[in-house]
């Protein structure tokens, strides 16, 4: 019995054509790029429904999609609706590859970071006793399956309190190492504070120890000018709904391409395989396939995809170092701005700009921080706590949607709560 998958490709099923049915494929609306300075970004801005009524500063949680993105899904459900072809997703994987520098056969396309990280966890060959070294500052994604596997297979798991800069979090893990560690399971920014890793220095040493990289890049992909080979780790989960500014329920799992058969596929289905017959004795499943498409079993959403390639195509409009760039502008604003208020409140992001990109994050000084969330929020802000681990502060991030304007209205409005 061959596979469903190669069965339908041979009869060209669910592969339809764009514009089939008189529904344009999506495409941003161009922008001009003699535009300089804050009149660029102002159309960049134009781009997005989001309100004016409120400034959006928690990307952290939730990137909203351009129109780009809107109208490719729902263009997209309508042919696939109209038309009865669900569709494959296979012909658009080599560009959501390339979007973060990997072979087409090392991207696994999953619905959000925590389902990459699940695979990550139980995929990897460890028994009782091996260590992983993770931080105190850890997404709920990111802390919940390895103790989970810690609980069910004895794992040990080493927590640290990450530095300020990039070296000191570098020798941090140098000297939790030992000759059982494993895996080194950390983010590439932290949710918290918006900490960088050095993740490429910890991949190098990683590999020279014969250790494994199982990087959450929740906050990766989208900030930075992302190339996963030049950064050398193993494994890297994200998602798309949050920097990239993609659909809701999409994201991706990196996997380098020798070590396909160190990570074991458990949740498998249709078009894991290369084929499968239940009349043969005995029973058996014959092969995975040779690339990371192994952990993406069954049926799944070429709306939802289109609608990712939707929001690559519009990152590469405007250009990727550009976005990067930007990105870091207002973040450096944002922080400088902060640092005046050094009376009223405490940063804990770094100061170090290589260890910080799109987010910071404060501790009020004088009054209670879900109070001052309170108050910050009511002056027509959507920001975010952050109670995980205790740290009780308050985290502002910033994306290509934001003006510098808008920036320093925060500032003001935190100047005005905190007094």
């Amino acid at each position: 019995m061959k596979s469903r998958r190669s069965f339908l490709q041979k009869l060209g099923i669910g592969i339809m054509a764009p514009g089939l049915l008189g529904i344009p494929d999506s495409k941003a609306n161009s922008l001009n790029h003699n535009l300089q300075g804050e009149e660029f970004w102002e159309q960049v801005r134009d781009q997005f429904p989001l309100t004016q009524i409120r400034i959006y500063m928690n990307n952290g949680t939730f990137g909203p999609s351009p129109k780009a993105v809107l109208e490719a899904l729902k263009n997209s459900f309508e042919q696939t609706n109209a038309s009865g072809e669900y569709g494959h997703i296979d012909p658009l994987r080599a560009q959501l590859a390339d979007f973060v520098g990997i072979k087409e056969s090392e991207i696994s396309l999953t619905h959000n970071t925590t389902e990459g990280i699940n695979i990550m966890v139980w995929g990897l060959p460890l028994k009782a006793g091996d260590e992983v070294i993770i931080t105190y500052h850890e997404h709920a994604g990111n802390a919940i399956p390895w103790l989970n596997r810690a609980k069910l297979h004895g794992i040990v798991l080493k927590p640290f309190e990450p530095g300020l800069t990039k070296e000191e979090n570098l020798d941090l893990i140098k000297s939790l190492v030992t000759p059982k560690t494993k895996v080194i399971a950390v983010p590439h920014i932290t949710c918290t504070t918006g900490l960088v890793m050095p993740v490429k220095e910890i991949a190098d040493f990683a590999r020279s120890k014969g250790i494994y990289t199982a990087i959450d890049g929740a906050h990766g992909a989208g900030t930075f000018d992302l190339n996963l080979k030049e950064l050398g780790v193993d494994f890297y989960a994200s998602s798309y709904h949050k920097w990239v500014l993609g659909p809701n329920g999409t994201g991706f799992l990196y996997v380098r391409e020798e070590l396909l058969d160190d990570l074991q596929a458990f949740q498998v289905g249709a078009y894991s395989e290369t084929g499968y017959d239940l009349h043969q004795k005995p029973l058996q499943l014959n092969e995975y396939v040779k690339t990371a498409h192994r952990y993406d079993y069954g049926s799944q959403s070429l709306p939802m995809i289109k609608g990712v390639l939707a929001a690559v195509n519009f990152h590469q409009e405007i250009g990727r170092q550009k976005i990067e760039t930007r990105i870091r502008e207002l973040n450096q604003q944002l922080y400088d701005g902060l640092a005046e208020m050094n009376n009223q409140l405490e940063i804990i992001t770094p100061k170090e700009a290589e260890s910080r990109i799109c987010m910071v994050a404060f501790k009020p000084k004088n009054k209670d921080y879900e109070e001052a969330y309170r108050e910050i929020s009511q002056e027509g802000f959507r920001i975010r706590i952050v109670p995980e681990g205790g740290i009780n502060a308050i985290r502002i991030s910033t994306h290509i949607y934001n003006k510098k304007a808008e920036v320093d209205l925060l500032l003001n409005a935190v100047q005005k709560v905190l007094g």
